[in-house]
């Protein structure tokens, strides 16, 4: 069975330097405390490394 991941935006993206802000974006999110389901692949959970102290992260099967 498929994973996913839940990621929502927990900390703030004032003042963060621009790549951070590209990945967040990528990953999906757009506002503060919003929630998005992606695919747990290699490319995300890089993504999701990359701006681990912003976001947090909740495996979930589907």
């Amino acid at each position: 069975m498929a994973k996913k991941l839940e990621i929502t935006l927990t900390r703030s993206l004032i003042g963060r330097p621009e790549s951070q802000r590209v990945t967040v974006n990528t990953l999906g999110l757009r506002k503060m405390h919003q929630t998005v389901v992606q695919q747990d692949n290699v490319a995300i959970r890089g993504m999701v490394n990359k701006v681990s102290h912003l976001v947090t992260v909740t495996e979930i099967e589907a």
